[in-house]
């Protein structure tokens, strides 16, 4: 069966979030407003859908909606995912345990961890890292990227504010600042990386990229930096 014609995101969007029924309703709303308008969770599934993800790493992974959609749409065979935010982890693991119930417990796992303290990883296929890299300062970028190239066996996926995209741009930097006003689930920091700077550090690791706007039906300038890992050959010859 082809998946990405079978796939209903309503449906699916609409199962995760019963999930999140008792971590509270606050948590249940951000996690439904999320999957609805955050055009970043059906770019990543439709990408699983044509090339399932494996074992995913998750960092950055906040209430884990993105890893139990994946899980419970089959499109990836394990999750692994890390936060700083420890409400945020005890609400993702409470979700997680009814997506995987009667299988092993090992399919979904949630650990805190500080990325700008401790920014080393366990491998997986694939790793995401969505809206982190920006909330950091450039060196602990830096850091993170290189350890997030070492951790993916196959894929990577970034989904980060680009710098470069004009009035969209500056747009976007000064609704981030605001934001960090008034949530709680935004960091400290507005610091896009220039995203050919994100290719150069992959592409010495022997990643092959990509950049798509991951931005339908908002104002912000978000793009998904997809990264495939070259074949050996193909890398040692680059």
């Amino acid at each position: 069966m082809n998946q990405a014609v079978a796939l209903d995101f309503r449906a699916l969007f609409a199962g995760v979030v019963r999930r999140y029924r008792g971590c509270g309703r606050a948590a249940s709303a951000y996690v439904a407003a999320k999957l609805r308008w955050d055009p970043v969770h059906r770019d990543m599934l439709r990408l699983a859908m044509r090339e399932p993800f494996g074992t995913v790493m998750d960092v950055g992974c906040g209430h884990g909606q993105m890893g139990i959609a994946l899980l419970q749409a089959g499109l990836a065979t394990a999750v692994h995912g890390i936060d700083c935010n420890e409400a945020h982890l005890r609400c993702a693991t409470a979700a997680a345990a009814l997506v995987v119930a009667g299988t092993s417990p090992a399919m979904t796992i949630f650990l805190r961890q500080d990325l700008a303290q401790s920014p080393a990883l366990p491998t997986a296929d694939t790793v995401l890292l969505v809206d982190v890299l920006y909330q950091l300062d450039t060196s602990a970028q830096l850091r993170l990227l290189g350890h997030v190239a070492q951790a993916a066996r196959r894929l990577v996926l970034i989904r980060t504010l680009d710098p470069d995209r004009g009035l969209r741009s500056a747009v976007t930097v000064i609704l981030e600042k605001l934001l960090r006003r008034i949530s709680p689930n935004s960091g400290t920091q507005v610091n896009p990386l220039p995203i050919d700077r994100i290719a150069h550090v992959l592409a010495d690791k022997g990643f092959r990229t990509s950049v798509s706007p991951c931005w339908r039906g908002t104002p912000f300038a978000n793009v998904l930096v997809t990264a495939r890992r070259a074949p050996v050959s193909q890398s040692a010859d680059a």
